[in-house]
């Protein structure tokens, strides 16, 4: 059986290097390109996050572009830093020289386009982070959504009442950049698939759970997610101890890792809801938030699936197939 081709878009943090890892692992997923954005880091930082996390995982054949480093419009938010300033916690003290060499010379926009013409209808697009080169990709060429096999995204709050994230209505990487996500979100007519932020939030797994307190592994991908991971279990610590919920709660949320395993495994998702959705642009509170439509009071053609339940022992196995010896 041909292997699905995929590419990832992504500002590589924690989360997105274990997403990276979940694909990796797939045995019917062929990588083609990981595109690199902004915001958990800088574009630059995540370039040589992606590098790292392929050369653990031996896939170093596997093409980087890099991408926007700033939204559609306007400046560059302030990114938190609960990945530390680097993306992946601070961990890692050494730098490669020539990482620069090692990233394609090709925009990464250009590279997206050109990749789903050469596979049109076959490529599954995961996005893990603000929509920027999605949104540029559209501009560029209206007929790429349509070219696409499907659309998974990591992103938005829908219910208004997240706390803890970045404000009262916006998930990180719908408010780093809004106009992205509401150009996706009207322009990508392909089947696409909304992992919202109270979904991953709510299919949270116990860190014994997902393999932290369970048997010590050897491969190098899980020595690499033990390191990464060690400031999110001092703050789901701080959490059980307070008895208070802080980013990660007193659980492992590996938040883009949700998208992906629905990309890969489409039976991971138990539930979701069919609508037509909006991004809001001009709430003082509400600017970034997706807006569900039940009543069709948009009057829109095109409907999102919003994900909202999943089998949690499906998603379970996943993550750890993640971080066991690589394979190809």
């Amino acid at each position: 059986m041909a292997k699905r081709p995929l590419i990832i878009d992504t500002d590589c943090g924690i989360d997105d290097a274990q997403a990276i890892m979940m694909a990796l692992a797939a045995p019917d997923i062929r990588v083609l390109a990981v595109t690199c954005v902004f915001g958990n880091t800088s574009v630059e930082n995540v370039c040589q996050n992606v590098l790292r996390v392929l050369d653990v995982c031996e896939r170093q054949e596997i093409p980087v572009f890099r991408g926007s480093g700033g939204p559609l419009v306007g400046a560059s938010s302030q990114a938190r830093d609960h990945f530390g300033t680097d993306g992946l916690g601070d961990v890692f003290k050494d730098q490669d020289p020539q990482w620069e060499q090692k990233i394609q010379k090709e925009h990464a926009v250009n590279a997206m386009i050109r990749l789903v013409n050469e596979n049109q209808k076959q490529v599954s697009l995961v996005a893990l982070g603000p929509l920027t080169n999605l949104a540029l990709a559209v501009r560029l060429d209206p007929g790429f959504p349509q070219k696409l096999k499907d659309l998974f995204i990591m992103g938005g709050n829908m219910e208004g009442d997240d706390d803890g994230n970045v404000s009262l209505c916006a998930e990180f990487n719908f408010a780093m950049d809004a106009e992205s996500a509401y150009v996706v979100l009207e322009d990508f007519l392909c089947p696409t698939y909304l992992a919202s932020w109270e979904f991953a939030c709510r299919n949270a797994l116990t860190w014994v759970r997902c393999g932290r307190g369970a048997s010590p592994q050897n491969a190098p991908a899980a020595v690499f997610m033990r390191t990464v991971t060690s400031r999110c279990w001092a703050f789901s610590q701080e959490a059980s101890r307070n008895k208070r919920d802080v980013h990660f709660g007193p659980g492992f949320v590996s938040y883009d890792a949700y998208a992906m395993a629905a990309c890969i495994d489409g039976s991971v998702v138990t539930e979701s809801i069919e609508c037509p959705v909006r991004v809001e642009l001009q709430g003082s509170m509400s600017r970034g938030m997706v807006v569900l439509d039940r009543t069709d009071e948009l009057k829109k053609s095109h409907n999102v699936f919003v994900l909202t339940k999943c089998d949690a022992e499906k998603f379970r196995r996943l993550l750890v197939e993640s971080v066991r010896q690589p394979r190809r």
